[in-house]
C-alpha cells in the first residue's frame, strides 16, 4: 500500500514548483518500499519502524534540495516467512521500486534475502539480529544498520555472571531467532563461568508451558533466559507466576518493547535485556528524531528499533540521490559506505554488509517503562532484581 499523508506532501510540493515558480519542472518520482510486521504479535515494533522510515522519506521530500521526490510502499510480513517471501518478492519484481527497508524478524530476514540477490534490489534491515541474515552468504545486495545478536548475547552473559548468578534455565523459540539466541548465549554463558541446567526448545505459537516450566522450577535455577519475541515472552512469564517460579527473568532485544510492558504490567519489573545501540535520548541524533516524530504526531511510539529504520531509510534515500536511481549503481555504493552520519552513529559496512556495531546497552523494566541499567534503581542498589 501507499502512505497516504507522503502522498499529498509530495503532490503538494509539486504543486509549488509547477505553479508557484512558473518554470520549474516537477522532480521525478522514486519508489522505495518498507517491509516489517504491521499486524501480529510483534505489530508493535513493525508499526514503530514503518512510522520511522515513513518520517524519513516524509522530511526528504519536505528538502527543496532532494533531487528526486519519494514515494513508499509499505508492505506487512506478519512476521511470518511465507508472507515475507511473497511481500519481499513483490517488492523485487516491481522495477519501479529502486531499493527497500526490510525486517525486524530474523527468520523473515533469512527466508528473503535469496530473493534480493535474485532480482537485484538493494535492500537495509533495520532490525532483525541473526548473525546469517548478513553472514550467512556473501549478497551485494543485502545490507544491515543494526547489529547482531552475537555481541547481544557476550554482553548477556558477562553482564549476569558479574552480577553473581550461576545456574541457568534457557528456553527459546525453535525459529532461526531463538535457535540463534540459544546458540551464542550458551556459548558466552559457558566460557564465563555459568552452568545450563537444562534447555527447551518451544513452538512460537505455544500456549501452553506447564510442563517446561514445572521441570525448569525442579531443576532450582537462579535465572531463567528467555530466547524469542514479546508474545512468548509474556505468555512464559505470566506462567512463570502462576506456577510460583520466583526465579530473574532474563530476555532478549526480542522482548524490548512496549507491548512486553503493556501486556505484563507489574510482573514485567525486574525483567532484563540487551540490545544494540544507545537508547534514543543517547543516540548521536536522538533529539532530532524525537522532535521530528513527535511533531508528525504520531500515535504509536518508534520502539527500540525505530531509530535504525529511520537510519536505514535515510541511507538509503542519501545513496539515491548521489547516484541515482538505479538499482545496480545503489547496490555498488552501499558496499562502499564508510563512517556515514546517521542518527545511530557512524555506519560502516564490512565485506558483508554488516554495520560495524560495538555498543550493546543493558535495560531493566522498571515502573512501566525500559529503564537504561545505569540510569535504573536497580544500579544503585535501591531495588533488587530476583535472588540479589
Amino acid at each position: 500500500m501507499k502512505i497516504s499523508g507522503i502522498k499529498v506532501l509530495a503532490g503538494a510540493a509539486a504543486i509549488v514548483l509547477t505553479f508557484g515558480l512558473g518554470s520549474a519542472q516537477a522532480k521525478e518520482k522514486v519508489e522505495v518500499a518498507f517491509i516489517g510486521p504491521l499486524t501480529g504479535g510483534v505489530a508493535a515494533n513493525g508499526i514503530g519502524g514503518r512510522n520511522s522510515a515513513e518520517l524519513a522519506v516524509s522530511l526528504r521530500n519536505k528538502d527543496p534540495d532532494a533531487k528526486y521526490e519519494y514515494e513508499l510502499q509499505v508492505l506487512d510480513s506478519e512476521c511470518k516467512s511465507n508472507v515475507g517471501v511473497q511481500v519481499a518478492t513483490k517488492a523485487a519484481a516491481d522495477r519501479k521500486i529502486i531499493a527497500g527497508v526490510t525486517h525486524y524478524c530474523s527468520a523473515v530476514a533469512m527466508a528473503t534475502v535469496d530473493v534480493y540477490h535474485r532480482f537485484n534490489l538493494p535492500i537495509v534491515v533495520w532490525g532483525a539480529v541473526l548473525p546469517d541474515v548478513t553472514y550467512g552468504n556473501k549478497y551485494p545486495e543485502v545490507h544491515r544498520v543494526n547489529g547482531t545478536m552475537i555481541n547481544q548475547n557476550e554482553t548477556a552473559a558477562k553482564f549476569m555472571t558479574g552480577n553473581g548468578y550461576k545456574k541457568w534455565v534457557i528456553i527459546h523459540d525453535t525459529t532461526d531467532y531463538g535457535k540463534g539466541h540459544n546458540k551464542y548465549f550458551s556459548k558466552f554463558l559457558t566460557e564465563d563461568g555459568g552452568k545450563i541446567l537444562a534447555t527447551f526448545g518451544v513452538s512460537a505459537d505455544q500456549q501452553d508451558f506447564t510442563a517446561v516450566l514445572t521441570q525448569a522450577k525442579a531443576l532450582d535455577p537462579d535465572v531463567i533466559y528467555f530466547g524469542g519475541l514479546t508474545p512468548l515472552g509474556v505468555r512464559i512469564r505470566r506462567q512463570m507466576e502462576k506456577l510460583g517460579i520466583d526465579v530473574q527473568f532474563e530476555g532478549t532485544s526480542g522482548i524490548v518493547s512496549d507491548a512486553y510492558l503493556d501486556g505484563l504490567g507489574d510482573l514485567a519489573e525486574g525483567t532484563v535485556a540487551f540490545i544494540e545501540g544507545a537508547p534514543i535520548d543517547k543516540l548521536p541524533g536522538g533529539r532530532f528524531f524525537k522532535e521530528k516524530y513527535d511533531e508528525a504526531g504520531y500515535a504509536d511510539p518508534a520502539e527500540a528499533y525505530g531509530p535504525f529504520a529511520f537510519a536505514a531509510m535515510n541511507l538509503v534515500l542519501d545513496t539515491i540521490e548521489k547516484v541515482g536511481p538505479d538499482r545496480r549503481k545503489v547496490v555498488d555504493a552501499l558496499s562502499e559506505v564508510k563512517d556515514a552520519d546517521s542518527i545511530v552513529g557512524k555506519i560502516s559496512f564490512d565485506d558483508h554488509g554488516q554495520n560495524i556495531v560495538a555498543q550493546i546497552t543493558n535495560y531493566v523494566a522498571q515502573d512501566g517503562k525500559w529503564v537504561v541499567w545505569e540510569d535504573s534503581k536497580y544500579a544503585t542498589g535501591e531495588r533488587s532484581l530476583v535472588g540479589r
